[in-house]
């Protein structure tokens, strides 16, 4: 499992699917709908697995001396240390705003989305489902990608709207909360994200090896 993972991160993985960890950082633009960023790294993992394609990585990997479900195990490990790390970016955005930029006069005027902890568990939400729909897609042929990335387009973005949207009605105004209102309700939001992106994905990977076990490569 250790080489898989090697070759995973040093051979077939894309530059952009590192560079664009860094779009975790949108969680500290104001004015602007933060789980963009959420998008932009998944559209880096994108670009790993059309580099695999292209250089036939799942043909060399189904040859090597390993399981299967080794070969799936490897791509997913692969696409949620990238997830991780740009959450980890995240994360640490929200913190910064819920704590020492609590009183910027700049967040507190913004119109759409802050970043709290129910921004969080939408932006796990929505890698919970990349890995179902794009990767798990991916995993029904091991070659098309096109059509699994753009349902995930569509999904991504209708989670989006409905999250900028959500807040602007009354019944609704805690999940914009700022800075530590509503710190309970938060905490519980981004738990229940935590739980829906670990089985989205976990039923994900198992498809997925049922899946590739079935495919005369």
């Amino acid at each position: 499992m250790g080489n898989i993972l090697r070759k995973e991160f040093k051979l077939t993985a894309s530059v952009l699917s590192y560079l664009f960890i860094i779009f975790g950082l949108m969680f500290f633009l104001p004015g602007y709908p933060i789980l963009c960023g959420v998008f932009f790294t998944t559209l880096g993992i994108f670009k790993s697995f059309q580099n695999a394609r292209e250089t036939n990585d799942i043909l060399f990997s189904a040859l090597l001396p390993i399981a299967k479900r080794d070969v799936v195990k490897g791509k997913y490990l692969f696409v949620c240390f990238i997830e991780l790390c740009s959450l980890i970016i995240m994360g640490f955005a929200t913190v910064m705003r819920m704590t020492l930029l609590s009183n910027s006069y700049t967040y507190k005027t913004n119109s759409l989305m802050n970043a709290n902890f129910f921004a969080l568990g939408l932006a796990l939400l929505i890698f919970g489902l990349f890995n179902l729909i794009f990767v798990g897609g991916f995993f029904k042929t091991a070659y098309k990608f096109g059509k699994p990335f753009f349902s995930y387009i569509i999904v991504c973005f209708i989670i989006i709207f409905i999250g900028e949207s959500l807040h602007h009605f009354e019944a609704f105004n805690f999940l914009n909360a700022f800075g530590t209102d509503y710190f309970y309700i938060q905490l519980l939001l981004l738990i229940t994200g935590i739980v829906l992106y670990v089985f989205i994905t976990f039923v994900s990977y198992k498809k997925s090896c049922k899946r590739f076990e079935n495919i005369d490569l």
